[in-house]
């Protein structure tokens, strides 16, 4: 028996069956997307999609019932969710969806449409398509945003009764369906070097930025990275000059918020490498709002909306200088915390606004990868973009300020480009004496001698932080969308950096936030209109993605 086995032999027997099962049953050709769904390689999804639909080719070791949803947040209430199955030789396919209360529904509207199906002794595979709009309510549109997928099994086929309880059978995961992939071709006898953590013991508390410093594998001339992230076929990441890093420092983020003990990790990285030269060196800019104390965001908030500035002043000295053609984004990682909803990059040129660089309407902050954009964005001397992240803080009773918690917020932008320039860092801080006076604070302690710094006058605020002050006053949500709008509107500190320790001269800089006289909205998809029946789905898409999520300390450092 397969247990009896040692253990060196098991991989073995796995992949052979996995290859035979495919050879016998999967249709397999022209998916190019591809992911296991659970951690036991029993459920096996691929998908295709053109401008119009989707299909999706499901493989499952069961000979009942195969469930596969698409949810809001990845639980099980208001998701749209399609059950199917082979039973006596012939599929079947019925399209749900759940209401608030997780009961399943049959959907009067039918819009998943079986490809075929088929039934060996031990699995099954099904195949469907919709369309991407289904102008259905009880279906969830597919867009270029993170999409949470929530499958399901049973050893059952549906019976007369409807589907049974999975059980333990059942999970999510997230991903962006619509991620065209890259096109890029890794060079025969390219060779790899890892960065990676030993045995480290995860700390017995609830955040933990483990760093470690790294020797760049010693190369006699210079060379291009050119995977982890893939990178398109005419950018990589330069190693071996004199202005490359030699040593790199791997930061990890340890997120235990259930103080688990014993934990040991010994994840890390692996960088292919080629003296293969493409024809220009990649380099990462990060922009949105510096991580500090004075970014917050008032408890209790349905909706909480920050603002990061890479300014026209920063881009103007820094491109002007380095790179007056300007320079081009390629791909775009997008970064928040746990109360982060919805982030996107806007970006303006002149008195126009562009079309978003990026955009995620559906953030999730267990899944964070770097989006390749569809067509790479021209970023010149004086242009301006916006980081905008949508937060939530119901729930939460303090305030939430900027910082490296998880519990703490961010709003960044990473933008991997081309050609280098010496531009590390494109942000914004605003003013922290009108956000005091906001909750009446009228004079701090100085010198400043201590942080965060106490506060002077008025008495109910005397001696305490100004964090402590913050959480002291009594938010409501009417005060907090006036402190919202108020932030929104107030004189930036710019933060302009080069690598290293260096800075642009228009560090420091107070400025006033770029005037928006209309706001574009990122590419959507839109249904007929009931009163034109000639009207066609429209539908234009917007972004992608891979994943690579510390390329900053490999091209930074």
């Amino acid at each position: 028996m397969f247990t009896m086995l040692p253990a060196k032999y098991r991989c073995v027997l796995v992949f052979f069956t996995s290859f035979w099962f495919y050879a016998t049953l999967s249709h397999g050709s022209g998916f190019k997307h591809s992911t296991i769904l659970d951690p036991h390689g029993k459920y096996h999804l691929k998908w295709r999609f053109d401008q119009r639909s989707i299909t999706f080719e499901i493989e499952v070791e069961t000979k009942g019932y195969i469930g596969f949803g698409l949810s809001p947040n990845g639980a099980m209430a208001l998701s749209d969710i399609v059950i199917g199955g082979v039973m006596d030789d012939t599929p079947y396919l019925q399209d749900y969806f759940t209401d608030a209360n997780r009961e399943v529904h049959r959907d009067l509207q039918q819009n998943y449409r079986l490809e075929y199906g088929k039934e060996n002794s031990t699995h099954t595979v099904l195949a469907f398509s919709r369309d991407l709009l289904t102008c259905d309510t009880s279906d969830k549109d597919i867009t270029g945003s993170t999409v949470r997928v929530i499958w399901a099994y049973h050893s059952e086929d549906v019976g007369s009764s409807g589907p049974k309880y999975h059980g333990v059978n059942r999970g999510r995961k997230s991903m962006r369906l619509l991620d065209p992939g890259s096109k890029a071709n890794i060079p025969s006898g390219t060779v790899s070097f890892n960065l990676q953590n030993m045995n480290v013991p995860v700390p017995f508390k609830d955040t933990t930025y483990w760093c470690q410093i790294f020797k760049i594998q010693e190369v006699q001339q210079k060379h291009h990275i050119v995977r982890g992230f893939t990178y398109p076929p005419h950018v990589g990441l330069s190693i071996g000059t004199s202005i490359d890093p030699v040593y790199v420092l791997m930061e990890v983020h340890y997120d235990n918020p259930d103080l688990q003990q014993g934990v040991v990790d010994s994840s890390g990285l692996r960088l292919f490498y080629t003296p293969e030269l493409r024809q220009y060196d990649a380099g990462v800019i990060e922009t949105g709002v510096w991580v500090s104390l004075y970014h917050m965001l008032p408890p209790g908030m349905p909706e909480f909306v920050s603002e990061g500035h890479c300014t026209h002043e920063c881009l103007q000295e820094s491109l002007g200088q380095e790179m007056p053609s300007g320079v081009r984004v390629f791909a775009i990682l997008m970064h928040a915390h746990l109360a982060g909803r919805a982030i996107r990059t806007r970006h303006f040129r002149d008195q126009e606004e562009l079309q978003p660089l990026s955009h995620d309407e559906e953030f999730d902050f267990n899944f964070q990868e770097f989006q390749l954009l569809k067509d790479e964005r021209l970023l010149l001397p004086g242009d301006n973009l916006i980081t905008e992240c949508k937060y939530t803080t119901k729930g939460r009773q303090n305030m939430t300020w900027g910082g490296l918690s998880t519990r703490d917020e961010m709003c960044l932008s990473y933008l991997l480009y081309y050609p280098r320039v010496n531009l590390a860092r494109c942000e914004s801080l605003p003013e922290i004496h009108e956000q005091l006076k906001f909750i009446g604070v009228k004079e701090i302690q100085v010198p400043v001698t201590t942080w965060p710094f106490l506060i002077k006058s008025p008495k109910k605020y005397s001696n305490l932080s100004f964090t402590e002050a913050m959480d002291k006053y009594r938010w409501s949500k009417k005060r907090g969308r006036s402190f919202n709008e108020m932030v929104l509107q107030l004189p930036m500190n710019v933060r302009c950096s080069k690598w290293g320790q260096d800075e642009w001269g228009t560090q420091g800089m107070i400025v006033s936030p770029r005037e928006v006289k209309s706001e574009v909205k990122p590419p959507s998809m839109m249904c007929p209109s009931a009163s034109d029946p000639n009207s066609g789905v429209v539908l234009l898409l917007f972004t992608m993605c891979l994943t690579y999520a510390i390329v900053q300390s490999c091209s930074g450092l």
